[in-house]
């Protein structure tokens, strides 16, 4: 996890425009504390903050070719890297130990065309000064923020954050995701096309060990780490089995070496949590160290400004994961902890909110997987990067491997259909994969605890004390002139309202608040699929308690 900021074409060369640079790409320092680089060519700058993961002693940014005619800034993880450096010993003298300069080598062999090569999350800018040209990049879901923007002068500015460029561009935007930029043809291009982007149904079988196996090879390959690291463990099924996968394979590792075989495990919660007890016992089933964090509504309540702020967001959903996720990222730095496993991604690949049970067919339920995926980068993917971030903490999604995603999205979906009838709950294709009676993974009853959604899970009166507290906060005058005082993206009830005042006052641009989704949502459903029930359009809560199929609804 690092923070870049390039700013490219300026037409002021000058010192105060450097140490403007250099002020922007402060503000992202939460991201990488560790060290931080400036290259400037003429009115072309590239920065980073360098959170170092892999070989902390080496791979200091921005990173260079050998005569330092390329240079690049990158926020990432190349988990192929060193099948990469291999392909390039005998072409290439390669400086550090960042993963992340393998960019190089692959430019200079295949041009611009080599995005589709790398394994991993990322953002990265590259800039060639023999022609001048630059390129830009996104991973494919957006695991990794970045956003775009145009400064007054005309000159492109390209930042992990919006806080680093959103008073310099009248204009900017989400980078989207599985997309590159190219100065050399004038814009942005898809290097990410998968068959599943196009909606099309798909007809493979389920296969429950090639999902499995596919799953297992994405935490393993994000065990590449020289720093000390963990799992976050809510107990619920994802998180649970990113920790299972994660401790059975520990030992074959690299990190193994260096760190142990001993895996430390964390979570969060009000007292009293479903996910505090499903953890514990989790945890000491698989033998991990575990760590649990309270807090309490007044907690969150206090650090809601805090988390607007480095989430950048005003969408309610994102805003109640994020507040106990943000606390307890601060927790695990305090410990000395650099990066963790977490299960974000799922429920968006295989169906598993609870309003999927009521999918009216698999054409539709394809078809809202395929909607969920492309917007993650602005919920799951957003929330789990920059709550962490905020404290220089990362966070590695094995779910949103490129391989496991593609594993998941090409299987038939009738396999992921709930059905009452034939035992299948929610993620049953998931839970099947892993019910392994000779070597288990899981306790049964946890293989097949109910979905809870993250910021239900830490415990319900969390959501209760939001509304409670934003109720005495926004008066029904306030909502009565909402549509005049927010006439884009209206508050819709109390809660959201006192969301939007806050990110307003740290983001007023227009531009700011387009980043941000919106829409009638249930369950964290998308606008489309509120058509599923009628009884839907009526709610304004996105909870998963709102779910009839929710045993505690």
């Amino acid at each position: 996890m690092c923070g870049i900021l390039a700013v490219l074409g300026c037409a002021d060369w000058s010192q105060a425009k450097r140490a403007r640079v250099l002020s922007c790409s402060r503000r992202l320092k939460h991201r990488g504390p560790d060290w931080s680089g400036l290259f400037q060519c003429e009115g072309n700058f590239l920065a980073q903050q360098r959170l170092s993961v892999v070989s902390p002693l080496s791979g200091d940014q921005p990173l260079y070719n050998e005569d330092r005619t390329v240079v690049v800034v990158a926020n990432g993880e190349i988990y192929n890297h060193k099948k990469i450096r291999k392909q390039f010993a005998a072409k290439h003298t390669f400086t550090t130990g960042s993963d992340c300069e393998v960019i190089i080598p692959l430019y200079e062999e295949y041009g611009e065309n080599f995005v589709n090569m790398l394994d991993g999350v990322f953002s990265f800018v590259l800039y060639d000064t023999r022609n001048k040209t630059y390129m830009a990049a996104r991973d494919a879901v957006g695991v990794n923020p970045l956003y775009f923007g145009r400064g007054s002068d005309g000159s492109v500015w390209i930042a992990s954050e919006m806080k680093a460029l959103h008073e310099d561009c009248p204009k900017f935007e989400l980078f989207p995701p599985g997309n590159l930029y190219s100065s050399a043809a004038g814009g942005f291009r898809r290097w990410y096309n998968p068959q599943w982007f196009a909606e099309h149904v798909p007809a493979t079988a389920y296969q429950p060990l090639v999902l499995r196996e596919a799953f297992e090879k994405a935490v393993i390959k994000r065990l590449m780490t020289d720093v000390p690291f963990g799992v976050l463990l809510s107990g619920g099924l994802d998180s649970s089995l990113v920790a299972s996968v994660t401790k059975r394979h520990l030992i074959e590792t690299e990190a193994a070496k260096k760190f142990g075989t001993e895996l430390h495990s964390f979570v969060v919660g009000l007292e009293g949590s479903p996910d505090l007890k499903a953890a514990r016992e989790v945890a000491d089933y698989l033998g991990t160290i575990h760590h649990e964090f309270h807090f309490t509504v007044q907690d969150g309540i206090d650090a809601i400004e805090e988390v607007i702020y480095h989430n950048e967001t005003y969408d309610v959903t994102t805003i109640r994961a994020s507040t106990p996720m943000f606390l307890m990222a601060r927790k695990i730095k305090a410990l000395g902890v650099k990066m963790v496993l977490s299960g974000e991604g799922s429920d968006e690949l295989l169906g598993g909110y609870l309003y999927f049970h009521y999918a009216p067919n698999k054409e539709e339920f394809h078809k809202e997987t395929c909607r969920k995926v492309k917007a993650l980068h602005q919920y799951d993917c957003l929330r789990a990067n920059k709550a962490t971030s905020a404290w220089g903490l990362e966070v590695r999604v094995p779910f949103l491997d490129k391989e496991f995603i593609d594993v998941a999205m090409s299987m038939d979906p009738e396999w992921k259909l709930y059905d009452a009838d034939l035992g299948r709950i929610e993620k049953w294709v998931l839970r099947k994969a892993f019910d392994d009676e000779k070597e288990p993974y899981l306790p049964r009853h946890i293989l097949y605890r109910q979905k809870e959604q993250f910021s239900d899970g830490v415990g319900y009166n969390w959501i209760d004390g939001l509304k409670a507290f934003t109720e005495q906060q926004v008066t029904d005058e306030m909502m009565k002139n909402a549509a005049e005082e927010y006439p884009y993206n209206t508050p819709i009830n109390k809660e959201a309202y006192y969301y939007r005042m806050i990110f307003e006052r740290l983001y007023p641009q227009e531009s700011a608040r387009e980043t941000v989704p919106w829409g009638p949502s249930i369950a964290c459903s998308t606008p489309a699929a509120i058509e599923w029930v009628a009884q839907w359009k009526a709610s304004n809560d996105p909870s998963g308690r709102h779910i009839a199929s929710h045993n505690d609804a």
